[in-house]
């Protein structure tokens, strides 16, 4: 994975040693960051007369972050750049997320993807992109993806780091093969060691997204493989009907 990111200019998402909750305790570890790759122009032109997602405003593209797997423990490397060069040729721009992995909690993992969210519309006019942002994760990224869009916020105000103003709530979900709950599956996947799937009955469910769902939850996209359990993509699809969430 760090090779695969070497040729490419690193966005970190924190100013460097200021990542909150950062330390040396894994030196094999940066600092998260992620690697933000334009689109591919010629397809832009040809996707905009058909008012896709990727030209939402017609003249910017569109964003996907790319959030690859690994059971949160390692950096599975075709799930990042292979994905990127996909969408980058379908007239998406991307942006590739290193997030953090054990011994760092998933909660830490979660507040990495909403920060480059944030900072992707803190700098939508120098990377000359448009609002709209999804997110996009495989396994633990998938997982991952799923938190975001059941646990973001409108930004804070009145908060010294400019990033911080702006919102974590991504406009759509694409989630691959993500073994989602624990709350409704606690055997199995759940009884891996935490904190994947939480310590506390409370993180629990917090880390459960079909429990966490709102009427200002963004629409999904599942795929599922069964070695990951189809049922945990079938749950989330029940839960996404019951509130009337739009989602395939």
């Amino acid at each position: 994975w760090d090779k695969a990111m070497e040729p490419f200019e690193k966005i970190s998402l924190w100013e460097p040693h200021k990542t909150p909750g950062y330390d040396h305790r894994d030196p094999g570890q940066t600092e998260p960051y992620m690697v933000f790759i334009p689109a591919n122009t010629a397809k832009m032109d040809c996707l905009r007369s058909k008012k896709s997602f990727a030209q939402a405003d017609n003249k910017k593209a569109s964003t996907i972050i790319i959030a690859h797997g690994g059971g949160f423990s390692w950096r599975t490397g075709c799930e990042g750049v292979n994905v990127a060069w996909f969408f980058h040729n379908q007239g998406f721009n991307t942006a590739i997320l290193s997030y953090r992995l054990l011994p760092y909690s998933r909660m830490d993992a979660l507040e990495d993807m909403k920060r480059a969210v944030r900072i992707l519309r803190s700098r939508k006019d120098e990377l000359i992109i448009n609002d709209k942002i999804a997110v996009m994760g495989f396994s633990a990224g998938g997982m991952l993806s799923a938190n975001c869009a059941t646990h973001f916020d409108y930004g804070f105000s009145g908060t010294s780091d400019p990033v911080q103003c702006e919102s974590s709530r991504p406009d759509a979900a694409v989630i691959g093969y993500g073994a989602m709950s624990s709350a409704s599956f606690p055997s199995g996947f759940g009884t891996r060691p935490d904190p994947l799937m939480g310590n506390t009955r409370e993180e629990r469910i917090f880390l459960s997204p079909e429990k966490n769902l709102s009427v200002d939850t963004p629409p999904f996209f599942i795929w599922q493989t069964m070695s990951d359990d189809g049922r945990y993509g079938m749950n989330l699809a029940k839960a996404l009907q019951d509130m009337e969430i739009p989602y395939e």
